[in-house]
């Protein structure tokens, strides 16, 4: 059984708020269907400063505020805060999986979801499958 709460990464955020984005309509709908499943979502503090950083040099200061609009009016998401201890234990998957390319914040991420037992991610990002998680935004190839 899938866990009620479903982990947002940058891209998914990101794709949710910014109309132009190639994967806006899916993240939109997958978000609708797992909200009215009764899922919630969560992200990390990193997660809202990597979006809200992204948000504002694609799009500028309007897409950059879209974001912490959806974050403070949505109650069906919760901010996990990396703090001290998560932090330390980031490094060590950092450092553990350097020959992956993972980003810090993808580390931040992977240390999260693994605390609260989350297994899909609202993202794109080819490194949550390659960590074991279900990325349910991937692009899937053409046939």
């Amino acid at each position: 059984m899938a866990s009620p709460e479903v982990f947002v990464d940058t891209s998914g955020l990101y794709a949710l708020v910014e109309k132009n984005d190639a994967h806006h309509a899916r993240a939109r709908s997958t978000v609708e269907k797992l909200l009215h499943a009764g899922h919630k979502l969560v992200l990390t503090d990193y997660i809202v400063d990597e979006t809200t950083t992204l948000a504002n040099a694609r799009g500028g200061k309007r897409v950059a505020m879209r974001v912490l609009d959806l974050l403070e009016k949505s109650a069906g998401i919760r901010i996990e805060w990396i703090g001290s201890s998560r932090f330390e234990q980031t490094k060590t998957f950092f450092r553990k999986y350097a020959d992956h390319g993972y980003s810090f914040t993808d580390c931040s991420s992977f240390v999260v979801m693994q605390e609260l037992e989350l297994t899909q991610a609202l993202t794109t990002d080819k490194h949550f499958p390659e960590a074991g998680f279900e990325a349910l935004l991937a692009v899937r190839p053409l046939l």
